[in-house]
């Protein structure tokens, strides 16, 4: 049974993502676009239109060309922006980076999206650099003025990009074709892959949002503390927020302290955020403290949103908490509950976006199931992926003949129309609505001496949603404070293990594949 959308089809346009903004910013030329919430830097939309088509012709001058990949590697700054939409108007790829990746992940990340430019902030930039010289990456922008930048070989002050006023470019984008976003994804399972994202499947992406959720424009206040490298804070909040004509406020990093403050300083009036941050919305003392008045709409994704604990929420500080589903090879959202409290229904996700298509299949057979059934939940919308980037195999596996994405999620449809997702059969972990790939801790774990074997698994935490469990065999001596060390060594943060059990023997089928499902199972039993 393919479930529609009940909204009214949306007209999607042939245009580049960063020339259907510059059409929007026009009508808003005075009007603060970005704000950085620390310091007040602002640009107001007239200023960062002007800026990034000067940062494009900037990059043009050293040699950048269409379909050449720059990678992003920087916490959220309202220069982020500006850079994003630079590469995009030059023609070029945006490949988003987690700025807390160590050196070998954000080397592995360059070499395997072919990156050939690098943007950075001054505190990440010994390791950016030293990544960019194992990758062979051309030339390292820096955000900001750092001590010594410009003395160091092969860091340009992104202001270097701005100066000048020299021809924009004016490359022929194919909407359908040319890529403007690289974003990393594990999919179902194994390692980050590039996935590869059209001007038009993010254009579709920002015009079926805004066709469901109409309660969002040029007088909103949002707050962009979901980081830009990941789907979510880059669609939904830095370019939706563009699309509406709003005031974005960029915060570097969740600390709750500021991100409160942050709130009540610039009258937040939309905020985009992820279920530990509604868990410390709803529960957390600090939250009395602050003026969250302003405060009207706050929109949950990247992971599960229990329905008591978005009433809690939406009780204490009386403003409507919804949420929506979606996933990095679908641009990202596929799904949005309604706005109106009336017709919202906790715990669900809601409806279809315009223009997408939903069906629940058989785990086994992939036969088309009815309402209520629970199945794997297939997407099929002009806001899926063009597919991985080399990776022809893992693509086929995803999307099949018939354009269905196969999203590794287990859900269902009531009578009504509304989606649930109840689990996973993909094996990623979702720590704070980040992905970690279990096989990737698993060949950590592997690269220690005194382990023979290794399964991670997610565990549950109140917290963080899911936190990484390991299971490992010893072959030799170590503690598990030093096996969680060694991982926390040389994973970024999110990434690191919590939780350690040492085992016999770790459950595999016939061909060898670990059986994490038996694991999880096991460990739900002890619960």
């Amino acid at each position: 049974m393919i479930h529609k959308s009940p909204h009214p089809e949306v007209e999607i346009p042939d245009v580049s993502l960063t020339a259907l903004l510059f059409e929007r910013a026009r009508r808003f030329p005075d009007k603060a676009a970005l704000i950085d919430g620390p310091s007040g830097r602002s640009y107001t939309y007239g200023q960062w239109a002007a800026a990034v088509r000067r940062a494009a012709a900037g990059l043009a001058r050293r040699g950048f060309k269409k379909g050449d990949v720059l990678a992003i590697y920087s916490p959220n700054l309202p220069e982020y922006g500006i850079a994003f939409h630079a590469v995009a108007l030059a023609g070029g790829i945006n490949t988003t980076v987690n700025p807390l990746y160590t050196v070998d992940e954000l080397t592995y990340q360059l070499a395997d999206s072919g990156a050939r430019y690098l943007i950075t902030a001054a505190p990440f930039l010994d390791k950016a650099l030293a990544a960019a010289r194992a990758a062979g990456i051309s030339e390292v922008f820096v955000f900001g003025h750092p001590e010594g930048a410009e003395g160091v070989e092969g860091a340009t002050p992104f202001a270097a990009l701005l100066a000048g006023d020299g021809p924009v470019p004016e490359p022929a984008i194919d909407p359908r074709e040319d890529l403007v976003a690289l974003p990393y994804s594990s999919g179902t399972t194994g390692l980050p892959k590039g996935v590869m994202l059209t001007h038009r499947n993010l254009v579709a992406n920002l015009l079926q949002a805004a066709g469901a959720l109409k309660d969002v424009g040029p007088d909103d206040t949002l707050i962009a503390v979901l980081p830009f490298f990941h789907i979510y804070g880059l669609v939904v909040v830095l370019n939706l927020g563009l699309y509406h004509g709003a005031t974005i406020v960029t915060l570097p990093r969740f600390e709750l302290d500021s991100f409160l403050a942050t709130l009540a300083k610039y009258g937040v009036t939309f905020a985009s955020v992820v279920p530990p941050i509604v868990l410390a919305l709803a529960k957390h003392p600090a939250v009395e403290n602050h003026d969250l008045s302003k405060l009207r709409m706050i929109f949950s994704g990247a992971a599960p949103l229990g329905g008591e604990l978005s009433k809690a929420c939406a009780s204490r500080l009386g403003c409507l908490v919804f949420q929506g589903y979606g996933l990095t090879e679908t641009s990202p959202v596929t799904h949005m509950s309604p706005s109106d409290p009336a017709r919202a229904r906790a715990a669900s996700v809601g409806f279809p976006l315009p223009n997408t298509e939903c069906q629940i299949v058989d785990l086994e057979t992939d036969a088309p199931l009815g309402p209520d059934e629970r199945g794997e939940i297939c997407i099929r919308g002009p806001q899926n992926m063009a597919g991985y980037l080399n990776r022809p195999e893992a693509t086929a596996a995803m999307i099949d003949e018939d354009g269905w994405l196969h999203t590794g999620d287990i859900g269902y449809v009531d009578g009504d129309g509304f989606l649930y997702v109840v689990d996973r059969v993909k094996e990623l972990i979702k720590f704070k609505g980040m992905q970690v790939p279990p096989a990737e801790l698993e060949a950590v774990l592997l690269s220690h001496p005194a382990i023979a074997d290794a399964a991670v698994i997610p565990s549950p935490d109140e917290e963080a949603g899911e936190v990484p469990k390991a299971f490992v065999v010893m072959r030799g001596e170590a503690t598990p404070d030093e096996i969680l060390a060694f991982v926390a060594a040389r994973v970024a943060p999110h990434k690191r293990i919590r939780l350690l059990e040492v085992v016999d023997q770790i459950p595999k089928s016939a061909s060898g594949k670990i059986l994490r499902r038996v694991l999880v199972e096991q460990e739900r039993a002890k619960n």
